[in-house]
């Protein structure tokens, strides 16, 4: 059904989003880290995090949680979307109508 279709779509969308995020957030540190401290009361810095799942162990809970509540923030509110438009040939994944 044409439901089911910009549903799919729209998944479609975000999933890819959320890759390419992924692919950023696995290369970009092999390549530099933010010097300073990630955790000043822990001790812990952004040099002493390790890449890939080994970062899983090191960051305090709070950061993770920080992480978790930035995201959920951006996909509640669009951030920066104010208004809807065209993607490509495509429709933007909030509009019902080609």
């Amino acid at each position: 059904s044409r439901e089911n279709f910009l549903r799919r779509r729209a998944v479609e969308l975000k999933h890819g989003r959320v890759s390419m995020y992924a692919c950023i957030g696995y290369f970009v540190p092999e390549y530099t880290k933010f010097s300073g401290y990630l955790s000043p009361s822990m001790g812990i810095k952004f040099s002493d995090v390790p890449n890939g799942l080994g970062a899983l162990s090191t960051v305090p809970l709070a950061g993770w949680l920080q992480i978790v509540a930035f995201c959920g923030f951006i996909e509640n509110t669009g951030f920066t979307f104010t208004q809807r438009k065209k993607i490509g040939f495509m429709l933007d994944a909030s509009m019902t109508s080609e």
